[in-house]
């Protein structure tokens, strides 16, 4: 049984999620990485979890094991996100598939497997990530930007469902982040969206990290069912 806060991070072998394992473990917190492939990332208080979080049998072996190294889990953030900046009319039922299973499925099956273990402490956290794609209705960003409004609808009704176990689950929607999940998007459709920012600028990691932090505090515990957007997005 860890003395730590244990916390989840799915996604976490590369850009936000990794930046944000790292953090955790920085402040002293233990943390369970999920991503497709293994991590690198080296630390006495991290473990690996390997699975696609669309895989339910592989995300309840990854839980149970978390349970077998850490004893519970007390945080969840639901980083693991796919992009898809596509026409409609470009885009394959099997492009929006995968898009659909990796955000949107693999976000629900995260959060059940958190919130069996999170009920037996009666507490935890749970913080999924949407995206300014929702509110701004992007052109050429339709998969994406439906996969994550399931997600805020998602977080909204799970929020109901958990408040019960005294779990809360809330959403931050990032502006474009300088990770691989972007990296493919032209600088001038970049510079379009942040054109409809009220702070024009990209967004970084401590952005991000400021939000999720502040929805893990024990001060929140009045707050759930929320959808916060960086960058004067609304």
């Amino acid at each position: 049984m860890s003395d730590r806060t244990v916390i989840v991070v799915t996604g976490a072998r590369k850009g936000l999620g990794r930046a944000l394992a790292e953090h955790f473990l920085a402040q002293g917190c233990a943390v369970a990485g999920i991503s497709r492939q293994a991590s690198d990332l080296v630390h006495e208080h991290y473990a690996d979890f390997p699975a696609d979080v669309a895989d339910e049998p592989a995300m309840a072996r990854a839980f149970a094991a978390i349970n077998r190294r850490f004893g519970r889990v007390d945080a969840l953030v639901n980083n693991a996100g796919i992009a898809a900046m596509n026409h409609a009319l470009l885009t394959t039922a099997e492009g929006a598939r995968r898009v659909f299973e990796t955000n949107t499925l693999g976000t629900f099956i995260a959060a059940r497997e958190a919130a069996k273990q999170m009920r037996r402490a009666r507490r935890g956290r749970i913080v999924n990530l949407s995206t300014v794609a929702v509110p701004l209705s992007l052109a050429g960003e339709a998969v994406y930007a439906a996969s994550k409004a399931a997600v805020e609808s998602l977080t909204r009704v799970l929020a109901r469902e958990f408040s019960p176990l005294g779990i809360t689950c809330n959403a931050v929607g990032p502006t474009p982040i300088d990770t691989d999940l972007i990296r493919g998007v032209g600088r001038e459709k970049i510079r379009a969206l942040l054109a409809q920012q009220a702070i024009g600028r990209m967004g970084e990691v401590r952005d991000v990290v400021n939000v999720v932090e502040f929805f893990l505090k024990p001060e929140s515990d009045f707050i759930t069912g929320q959808v916060v957007y960086l960058g004067g997005v609304w």
